[in-house]
């Protein structure tokens, strides 16, 4: 799979943040049909870097309450990568 289609976007929130700088833990919002094997390629291939561990979680999409009514959220997977230490993953 192209890592176009398997990596959506970084997560960037205080806590993914903060593991990017002591851990060496990237979090990525997924495709929901992309495995471990196909993330870990992903990222290898789009970044260069050497990649250790890959953790995945599936995110309930939530209600939201608009004027016109409720909408449902979609359904996310993100993906926590751990990287090879001295390897850095450049995304600002």
């Amino acid at each position: 799979m192209d890592p176009v289609y398997v990596l959506k976007k970084p997560v960037l929130t205080e806590k993914s943040t903060e593991a990017m700088q002591t851990a060496n833990v990237y979090t990525f919002e997924v495709d929901r049909g992309a495995t471990k094997d196909d993330i870990r390629a992903a990222v290898e291939r789009a970044f260069g870097v050497k990649v250790e561990k890959v953790n995945t979680r599936l995110r309930k999409g939530k209600k939201r309450r608009l004027k016109y009514g409720y909408v449902q959220e979609k359904k996310t997977k993100h993906a926590s990568v751990r990287i090879k230490d001295g390897d850095v993953i450049e995304l600002f």
